[in-house]
């Protein structure tokens, strides 16, 4: 065993000047990593590989002096061997540590738009649940359902917490309308059939922010702009180049994202008005009808407006 040792020794040591003189021709011939440099070479074939194949041969002494001819062999081909072995273990261990991060990353992001939700949701909001809709729901609430269903399938809760306010909102302006007026009246069924041109105008932007959020959804914001600042002098043209379109891809559709959440909000203080105009309604009064006549108007107004961003105004 120490003869195979001081063979190797030898075999490893003779080996270190070709290497040295192919790695500074082409360093990605001689060492293992991803963006090699001469120093490199010169630090791993001058230092690193000599003082190895020293401190074999000063352990093999113990046996005395005799080097075998399998030892002198095997370091000859030790570095050629090794090479493509380290390698490949970097590259593994590459991936592991960038799947590592990408994990940490998912969780820190989770977190962050989980205390995005909860800073957004406004007391008193109602939260409707899609795989367990009320059992009284009518076709907008299932097409609310399904609207948040959509985006939290797309991982963008933040948006969803819309759905829950539109639905409050909706719950809000019924409970209104059916005490302030009969169901059998001419005027309730108007204004509910009002309500619901917007709310549904509503699910028409939440659907279409589902669809754009389900086009960047593998695309991570933080990783690119990372990429960018750490590791941009060592980026090639071309990957820095692709780089920068992918976060141009994320910033664009969080542009739009924000400007159907801005249609959304209009809607939701609309909403709020009417619910506001149609309280105020003294039924009880003889001008009780001219009271409702103008609440209708003021909800015609705003339900014309809302046709700016329902979805007739949808492109």
């Amino acid at each position: 065993m120490l003869g195979f040792l001081q063979g190797f020794a030898y075999g490893l040591f003779v080996t270190c000047l070709p290497w040295l003189l192919v790695g500074m021709a082409n360093p990605r011939l001689a060492v293992p990593t991803d963006a090699p440099s001469r120093l490199q070479v010169v630090f791993r074939y001058c230092l690193l590989i000599p003082f190895i194949s020293m401190l074999l041969w000063l352990t093999s002494l113990w046996g005395g002096f005799g080097p075998s001819l399998g030892g002198w062999l095997a370091g000859l081909v030790a570095v050629p061997v090794a090479l493509p072995l380290e390698r490949a273990w970097r590259r593994w261990w590459a991936r592991r540590h960038r799947r590592r991060l990408e994990a940490r990353l998912e969780a820190e992001a989770a977190r962050r738009r989980a205390e995005q939700e909860r800073e957004a949701r406004e007391s008193g909001v109602a939260v409707l649940d899609p795989a367990h809709p009320p059992v009284d729901a009518d076709d907008l609430i299932m097409a609310l359902c399904r609207a948040k269903q959509g985006l939290l399938d797309t991982r963008r809760p933040d948006l969803a917490i819309q759905v829950d306010r539109f639905y409050s909102r909706y719950l809000s302006v019924m409970d209104v309308l059916v005490t302030r007026f009969d169901r059998s009246e001419l005027a309730f069924e108007r204004s509910r059939g009002l309500v619901t041109e917007v709310c549904l105008g509503a699910v028409d932007n939440f659907t279409s922010m589902a669809a754009q959020a389900r086009g960047v959804m593998g695309l991570d914001g933080d990783f690119v702009r990372r990429r960018l600042e750490q590791d941009g002098a060592k980026l090639s043209v071309e990957e820095r180049i692709a780089l920068k379109r992918r976060l141009e891809l994320i910033d664009d559709t969080e542009l739009r994202l924000r400007r159907l959440v801005a249609r959304n909000e209009s809607a939701l203080t609309l909403l709020d008005d009417a619910a506001v105009a149609l309280a105020r309604i003294e039924t009880g009064r003889p001008q009780a009808s001219v009271a409702t006549d103008q609440a209708l108007e003021e909800l015609r107004r705003f339900i014309g407006r809302a046709e700016r961003y329902g979805r007739g105004s949808q492109r």
